[in-house]
Protein backbone atom coordinates (compact mmCIF):
# COMPACT_ATOMS: atom_id res chain seq x y z
CA UNK A 1 0.00 0.00 0.00
CA UNK A 2 0.97 3.69 -0.77
CA UNK A 3 -0.56 7.05 -0.85
CA UNK A 4 -0.99 9.53 -2.80
CA UNK A 5 -2.45 12.71 -1.78
CA UNK A 6 -4.76 11.63 0.96
CA UNK A 7 -5.89 8.49 -0.96
CA UNK A 8 -4.20 4.62 -0.24
CA UNK A 9 -3.40 2.36 -3.28
CA UNK A 10 -3.35 -0.84 -2.66
CA UNK A 11 -0.58 -2.65 -4.73
CA UNK A 12 -3.02 -4.63 -6.62
CA UNK A 13 -3.03 -1.38 -8.28
CA UNK A 14 0.46 -0.79 -9.77
CA UNK A 15 0.78 -5.52 -10.13
CA UNK A 16 -2.63 -5.98 -12.12
CA UNK A 17 -2.48 -6.16 -15.63
CA UNK A 18 -5.54 -5.20 -16.93
CA UNK A 19 -7.49 -4.45 -20.89
CA UNK A 20 -10.77 -5.50 -21.29
CA UNK A 21 -11.72 -7.91 -24.16
CA UNK A 22 -15.37 -7.30 -24.71
CA UNK A 23 -14.95 -9.64 -28.13
CA UNK A 24 -14.53 -12.86 -25.20
CA UNK A 25 -16.09 -11.37 -21.84
CA UNK A 26 -19.80 -10.09 -23.08
CA UNK A 27 -19.56 -7.13 -20.89
CA UNK A 28 -20.02 -9.31 -18.06
CA UNK A 29 -19.12 -6.77 -15.71
CA UNK A 30 -22.67 -5.18 -16.19
CA UNK A 31 -24.04 -8.62 -15.70
CA UNK A 32 -23.02 -10.22 -12.94
CA UNK A 33 -25.62 -12.45 -11.31
CA UNK A 34 -25.83 -11.97 -7.16
CA UNK A 35 -29.05 -9.54 -7.04
CA UNK A 36 -27.34 -6.38 -6.80
CA UNK A 37 -26.10 -3.58 -9.18
CA UNK A 38 -23.69 -0.97 -9.47
CA UNK A 39 -22.61 0.91 -6.11
CA UNK A 40 -23.57 4.46 -6.89
CA UNK A 41 -22.77 7.22 -4.61
CA UNK A 42 -25.85 9.14 -2.90
CA UNK A 43 -25.10 12.80 -5.40
CA UNK A 44 -25.82 9.62 -8.04
CA UNK A 45 -29.29 8.56 -7.54
CA UNK A 46 -30.21 12.29 -8.25
CA UNK A 47 -28.02 12.23 -11.52
CA UNK A 48 -29.56 9.55 -12.99
CA UNK A 49 -32.51 10.94 -12.42
CA UNK A 50 -31.95 13.72 -14.47
CA UNK A 51 -30.62 11.96 -17.46
CA UNK A 52 -33.23 9.28 -17.19
CA UNK A 53 -35.59 10.99 -19.68
CA UNK A 54 -32.45 10.89 -22.70
CA UNK A 55 -31.07 6.94 -21.47
CA UNK A 56 -34.66 5.57 -21.54
CA UNK A 57 -35.05 5.16 -25.03
CA UNK A 58 -31.80 2.88 -25.08
CA UNK A 59 -33.14 0.41 -23.17
CA UNK A 60 -34.83 -3.12 -23.56
CA UNK A 61 -38.58 -3.06 -22.82
CA UNK A 62 -37.73 -5.56 -19.78
CA UNK A 63 -35.37 -2.85 -18.55
CA UNK A 64 -37.84 -0.22 -18.54
CA UNK A 65 -40.65 -2.24 -17.58
CA UNK A 66 -38.57 -2.98 -14.34
CA UNK A 67 -37.56 0.57 -13.86
CA UNK A 68 -41.00 1.03 -13.81
CA UNK A 69 -41.97 -1.60 -10.93
CA UNK A 70 -39.18 -1.35 -9.16
CA UNK A 71 -37.29 1.96 -9.89
CA UNK A 72 -33.55 2.39 -11.08
CA UNK A 73 -32.12 1.93 -7.51
CA UNK A 74 -32.12 0.38 -4.26
CA UNK A 75 -30.69 0.38 -0.78
CA UNK A 76 -30.53 3.62 1.45
CA UNK A 77 -28.10 6.57 1.74
CA UNK A 78 -24.46 5.10 1.77
CA UNK A 79 -25.48 1.64 0.64
CA UNK A 80 -27.36 2.27 -3.03
CA UNK A 81 -26.97 0.55 -6.10
CA UNK A 82 -28.72 0.28 -9.42
CA UNK A 83 -31.52 -2.26 -9.80
CA UNK A 84 -30.72 -5.42 -11.60
CA UNK A 85 -33.07 -7.70 -13.94
CA UNK A 86 -33.85 -11.24 -12.63
CA UNK A 87 -30.84 -10.98 -10.32
CA UNK A 88 -28.28 -10.68 -12.59
CA UNK A 89 -28.50 -7.90 -15.76
CA UNK A 90 -27.91 -4.02 -14.26
CA UNK A 91 -31.33 -2.04 -15.40
CA UNK A 92 -29.03 0.47 -17.88
CA UNK A 93 -27.81 -2.87 -19.79
CA UNK A 94 -28.36 -2.79 -23.69
CA UNK A 95 -26.98 -5.14 -26.04
CA UNK A 96 -25.53 -5.04 -28.94
CA UNK A 97 -25.78 -8.52 -30.02
CA UNK A 98 -24.38 -10.83 -26.93
CA UNK A 99 -22.82 -7.63 -25.67
CA UNK A 100 -24.02 -5.74 -22.47
CA UNK A 101 -23.27 -2.42 -22.77
CA UNK A 102 -24.12 0.66 -20.75
CA UNK A 103 -27.30 2.99 -21.79
CA UNK A 104 -25.83 5.79 -19.97
CA UNK A 105 -22.87 5.63 -21.61
CA UNK A 106 -24.33 4.98 -24.78
CA UNK A 107 -26.23 8.16 -24.16
CA UNK A 108 -23.19 10.54 -23.19
CA UNK A 109 -21.33 9.21 -26.52
CA UNK A 110 -24.29 10.01 -28.30
CA UNK A 111 -24.02 13.88 -26.96
CA UNK A 112 -27.78 13.48 -25.09
CA UNK A 113 -26.14 13.59 -21.46
CA UNK A 114 -22.54 15.02 -20.37
CA UNK A 115 -22.38 12.51 -17.47
CA UNK A 116 -20.55 9.16 -18.79
CA UNK A 117 -22.22 6.96 -16.11
CA UNK A 118 -21.86 6.12 -12.48
CA UNK A 119 -18.15 6.14 -10.74
CA UNK A 120 -18.12 2.91 -9.75
CA UNK A 121 -19.10 1.61 -13.61
CA UNK A 122 -16.13 3.98 -14.74
CA UNK A 123 -13.64 2.93 -12.46
CA UNK A 124 -14.43 -0.70 -12.38
CA UNK A 125 -11.92 -3.30 -12.03
CA UNK A 126 -10.68 -0.23 -9.84
CA UNK A 127 -12.66 -0.29 -6.74
CA UNK A 128 -13.47 2.70 -4.13
CA UNK A 129 -13.63 2.51 -0.51
CA UNK A 130 -16.76 3.26 0.42
CA UNK A 131 -15.53 6.55 2.29
CA UNK A 132 -13.32 7.36 -0.47
CA UNK A 133 -10.01 7.11 0.66
CA UNK A 134 -8.34 4.08 -0.79
CA UNK A 135 -8.88 1.76 -4.13
CA UNK A 136 -7.38 -1.68 -4.88
CA UNK A 137 -8.05 -3.70 -8.04
CA UNK A 138 -11.04 -6.51 -7.25
CA UNK A 139 -11.00 -9.87 -9.47
CA UNK A 140 -13.98 -11.29 -10.93
CA UNK A 141 -13.18 -14.46 -12.64
CA UNK A 142 -15.33 -13.12 -15.61
CA UNK A 143 -12.68 -10.91 -16.50
CA UNK A 144 -9.69 -13.78 -17.04
CA UNK A 145 -9.75 -12.08 -20.82
CA UNK A 146 -8.93 -9.00 -19.76
CA UNK A 147 -6.16 -10.15 -16.91
CA UNK A 148 -4.74 -12.18 -20.02
CA UNK A 149 -4.78 -9.40 -22.23
CA UNK A 150 -3.32 -7.44 -20.15
CA UNK A 151 -0.33 -9.20 -19.69
CA UNK A 152 -0.39 -10.05 -23.31
CA UNK A 153 0.05 -6.30 -24.42
CA UNK A 154 1.30 -5.22 -21.06
CA UNK A 155 -1.05 -2.71 -19.76
CA UNK A 156 -1.39 -2.11 -16.21
CA UNK A 157 -4.70 -1.40 -14.58
CA UNK A 158 -4.29 2.14 -13.77
CA UNK A 159 -3.32 2.69 -17.46
CA UNK A 160 -6.29 1.06 -18.30
CA UNK A 161 -7.99 3.10 -15.73
CA UNK A 162 -6.12 6.69 -16.57
CA UNK A 163 -9.68 8.77 -17.92
CA UNK A 164 -11.74 7.16 -14.90
CA UNK A 165 -9.04 7.99 -12.57
CA UNK A 166 -8.36 11.07 -13.73
CA UNK A 167 -12.22 12.00 -13.58
CA UNK A 168 -12.60 11.22 -9.58
CA UNK A 169 -9.22 12.27 -8.77
CA UNK A 170 -8.01 14.90 -10.64
CA UNK A 171 -5.53 15.18 -13.51
CA UNK A 172 -2.55 16.42 -11.05
CA UNK A 173 -3.29 13.34 -8.60
CA UNK A 174 -3.25 10.24 -11.81
CA UNK A 175 0.29 12.04 -13.19
CA UNK A 176 1.23 11.45 -9.33
CA UNK A 177 0.08 7.78 -9.58
CA UNK A 178 1.77 7.56 -12.82
CA UNK A 179 5.47 8.36 -11.58
CA UNK A 180 5.40 6.68 -8.57
CA UNK A 181 4.56 3.43 -10.35
CA UNK A 182 7.55 4.56 -12.98
CA UNK A 183 10.01 5.07 -10.33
Amino acid sequence: MFVIGDISVHESVAETKFACDLERCKGACCTFPGGRGAPLRDEEVAELERVFPSVEPFLPERHRYIIGRNGMVEGSPGNYATQCVEGAACVFVLYEGAVAKCAIEQAFLEGRIGWRKPESCHLFPIRRSRDGKSIHFEYFHECEPALERGRRENIGVHAFSEAPLTRVFGREWTERLRQELTD
